[in-house]
């Protein structure tokens, strides 16, 4: 029942009051129509400044009006923004893009690049893309989706990150030399979402490509580090990928482990696999227990549950979002409440919080433009219309625009307190959080259909629905169709043919077995005939029934750094005292 009412989620929001009339705390409602304008604004702000200043690097640096390569030199910030630009409804944009990406974007180069980064931003992106590319009015060519230059690319890119699985332990390095493979000197030390965090994209270029190696290393990574918690039900920060030794034994739900469980429920909802799911509610059960106090999640010992560190950090804002999926609408609500507190606060959220002291902690002050609160606010809109939800949404426009914006974009901001800036604006300010801000105030957008419209597409595989809603974001806001992973059935039809041959096999030696202990003297076995036999040429040409598919048990990596004391959040060390 859980699942058939997680996957509908347009169908759910199209039926809720949005009570856009709603006073705000200044008396006045967010009208959604300007902000959703402003929103426009910014994107095209930045967009544009990126296009003139820093294309082909990945990333722009607003301050100084240049770019610099940050992730890999991909032309990252146009691959994440791509999807954001059909949301805005720039279609012609988006058709250039996929032109311009095609002749410039090349993988096969001597780049030590994160897995992480490059499978969330990069595969996500592509994907994402590929998907979208006919609603786009891009000329498609036959069998898409299940072909096509961006699937292509994508399939390209993730090939280039299986040699990090290549482990012991199935859990993959935090980076590859994308020419080379895994360095000979590279660090075995990644953090649990480098590991957790792949399921989504690789589940779907395998569907998309009939190529199973993706799916697989991705099910395996998670089920080592499922494997690998604590007695008390809980993971740590980082993980030797070669021993599945816990390096760092921090357990909370922000940096380093975040999209380690946004990857079992989404991935459970993509995939329609309970297992997943049922691993992410053993899990929170543990978090609640462990790790909540009054609606805050601090950070703790994770074989003993006492507090290690009583900080929020602005990662942990993806929760509230990450609860309204499995229906906890309350529990998300509470906790998001808390974090708005914050962001009124500061305007905008610091990477840490010192929960019990109410203010920064050092060095941690900065807001490099995040869109997690912002994300859990459009999840929670469109569970709840309530209104509140679009105060934050008028909150981050207002706020980004005051302190953020420059000549060349926008600067991620190194200091809440005093509002100085940092020259960089990273590709996610794009990809998520001008998206889910656009998202927050555009209710009728088709990635919030409710179902009502849909296309047609006829595959070498049969005929297929897509665009019809439920997309499900990966961490990088890239959107996924569900739909989709149905269009391209070879891999699933052959494996039935397997099962059958190998169904009929042994049951033909069970019964050659079972006959053979009744019946040792009494003369030359003949085959057995009835229901599940392999007897005749008779029965083996009558039509069968066609099987349907079934659930695959599940085989599933962020950034890594060396260091030689215990790492614990977001390159914070803490001596091992033990």
């Amino acid at each position: 029942m859980l699942f058939r009412l997680l996957v509908p989620l347009g169908l759910l929001c199209a039926r809720l009051p949005l009570h856009l009339g709603a006073p705000g705390p200044d008396g006045t409602a967010p009208d959604p129509a300007h902000y959703r304008e402003r929103v426009k604004a910014m994107f095209y702000h930045a967009y544009d400044s990126y296009l003139e200043n820093a294309f082909p690097y990945d990333e722009l640096r607003p301050l100084t009006c240049d770019g610099h390569d940050t992730w890999g030199s991909f032309s990252l910030t146009l691959i994440d923004a791509l999807d954001t630009l059909l949301i805005l409804g720039n279609v012609s944009e988006f058709q250039r893009v996929v032109e311009v990406l095609q002749d410039n974007v090349d993988f096969d180069i001597d780049v030590n690049a994160s897995v992480f980064e490059t499978n969330i931003r990069v595969v996500g992106g592509l994907l994402s893309a590929h998907l979208l590319s006919k609603k786009a009015g891009v000329k498609v060519e036959a069998g898409w989706p299940c072909s096509g230059p961006l699937l292509r690319m994508a399939e390209e890119a993730a090939r280039k990150l299986l040699p990090a699985f290549q482990t012991p332990t199935g859990m993959p390095y935090g980076t590859v030399n994308l020419l080379h493979g895994v360095n000979p000197g590279e660090t075995p030390v990644t953090c649990t979402a480098g590991i957790g965090t792949f399921i989504v994209e690789f589940a779907t270029l395998s569907s998309l490509t009939g190529d199973p190696v993706f799916e697989d290393v991705a099910r395996v990574a998670l089920m080592r580090l499922w494997e690998s918690r604590s007695d008390i039900g809980l993971v740590g920060n980082h993980i030797d990928v070669l021993t599945g030794k816990w390096v760092a034994q921090d357990a909370g739900i922000g940096a380093g482990v975040d999209s380690y469980f946004e990857y079992l429920v989404k991935g459970a909802i993509l995939l329609q696999d309970k297992k997943l799911m049922a691993m992410f509610l053993e899990y929170n059960k543990a978090i609640r227990n462990y790790t909540r106090f009054d609606d805050w999640y601090l950070w703790v010992q994770m074989y003993k549950g006492t507090v290690s560190m009583p900080v929020f950090q602005s990662l942990e804002a993806y929760w509230p979002g990450l609860q309204s999926l499995i229906g906890d609408i309350d529990n998300a609500m509470r906790t998001f409440l808390n974090y708005y507190t914050v962001w009124k606060q500061f305007g905008g959220l610091p990477e840490f919080y010192n929960i019990p002291q109410g203010y920064t902690v050092e060095k941690r002050e900065g807001y490099p433009l995040r869109p997690e609160l912002i994300e859990s606010a459009m999840y929670l809109y469109r569970a709840t219309g309530d209104p509140i939800l679009l105060e934050l949404g008028r909150d981050a426009v207002e706020s980004i625009e005051k302190i953020s914006k420059v000549e060349c974009g926008f600067a991620t901001i190194k200091d809440l307190r005093d509002h100085k800036l940092d020259n960089r604006m990273e590709s996610f300010f794009l990809a998520e959080t001008v998206k889910y801000l656009y998202l927050l105030f555009d209710p009728t957008n088709f990635i919030h259909n409710n179902g009502s419209t849909f296309d047609s597409v006829i595959t070498p595989y049969g005929e297929c629905i897509l665009g019809a809603g439920g997309y499900i974001f990966n961490t990088e806001a890239h959107p996924i169709d569900p739909a989709a992973l149905h269009c391209c059935q070879r891999l699933k039809e052959e494996q039935w043919e397997v099962e059958d041959l190998m169904r009929e096999f042994y049951s033909l030696k069970r019964n050659k077995s079972r006959f053979q202990r009744k019946t040792l003297s009494s003369g030359p076995w003949e085959p057995p005939t009835g229901p599940g036999t392999f007897s005749s040429s008779e029965n083996h040409d009558q039509p069968k029934e066609k099987k349907p598919a079934k659930q695959k048990v599940p085989l599933l990596s962020c950034p890594s750094q060396p260091f030689t004391s215990k790492l614990a959040l977001l390159g914070q060390v803490f001596l091992d005292s033990s």
